[in-house]
């Protein structure tokens, strides 16, 4: 349809469907890696691979920006009709429509097993819907002889593909660097502070490997505890960490007597030091 009728508003959101529909490939790939067990090498697993198929994802998007930007460039540069209005406008609805349903089955699903990369390339084929909508309106600029209109329609599905880009890029390079959501861990330190036997919750770890999240934490406790009262406690602040924190599936809790009066905290020595 691109080829016959000659739009280049069509052709960028042709472009950046076939580029979302790629997308799915290495998110794929990784869920799939994902559900291997971990090794002796790769002690964590191969969750880390979703935080790889976010880069290829990525890349892909600024591909299709890059092409979409040059031939609507190139069309305004030298204008030309658009032919077959009619059935550029019904591609633009199909391809609305399609969009649209890829976009509620990724939600959904990414919302069920908690893959906040597949929510994302959900909302991803949402926005794409609505640059196939765009191109409604340089198929209505064109039957009524103006010219620009498709390749300023190019431009306009441009911009939207490269904020979508802005948006993946930003997500991806947060869970690259480990960036949790400040909540998860503000929810974490109320969970661990109502466990009973925690005097306090000293330095907290969270990250995303994959979809899922793990935890490392020190927790302080009585210094006269034993060893054993002690492992009590750590491990009913595991309980309810893993109940508190939603999709937190393994969670390292280690217990710290608590300092005895004047003595001074060895964990505050140690920062000191190092800050030093």
């Amino acid at each position: 349809m691109v080829a016959v009728s000659g739009s280049v508003a069509l052709l960028g959101d042709t472009v950046h469907n076939a580029a979302d529909a790629l997308t799915a490939v290495p998110l794929g790939i990784a869920f799939v890696l994902g559900r291997r067990a971990a090794t002796r090498r790769f002690t964590y697993g191969y969750g880390r691979a979703e935080d790889l198929a976010g880069i290829a994802i990525v890349l892909t998007i600024a591909g299709s920006a890059a092409f979409a930007a040059w031939a609507a460039v190139d069309r305004l540069l030298d204008p030309r009709p658009v032919a077959h209005v009619p059935a550029v406008a019904l591609a633009a609805l199909v391809g609305f429509a399609g969009n649209e349903w890829v976009a509620r089955y990724r939600i959904r699903v990414g919302r069920q097993i908690g893959s906040a990369a597949l929510v994302a390339d959900g909302l991803h084929a949402r926005t794409d819907g609505f640059t196939s909508l765009a191109v409604l309106l340089g198929a209505g600029g064109s039957a009524l002889g103006w010219q620009l209109a498709d390749p300023l329609v190019g431009l306009a599905i441009t911009a939207a593909i490269v904020l979508v880009l802005r948006d993946a890029a930003r997500e991806v390079f947060r869970r690259v660097m480990d960036a949790v959501d400040p909540a998860l861990v503000d929810g974490a330190e109320r969970a661990l502070r109502a466990v009973p036997g925690v005097r306090e919750v000293g330095e907290l770890r969270l990250r995303w490997i994959g979809h899922r999240l793990r935890a490392e934490v020190a927790v302080v406790v009585d210094g006269e505890a034993t060893v054993r009262a002690a492992h009590a406690i750590a491990v009913e602040a595991e309980h309810a960490l893993l109940h508190a924190v939603p999709r937190l599936t393994a969670a390292l809790v280690h217990a710290d007597p608590a300092p005895a009066p004047g003595q001074e905290d060895p964990h505050r020595v140690l920062a000191h030091h190092a800050a030093h």
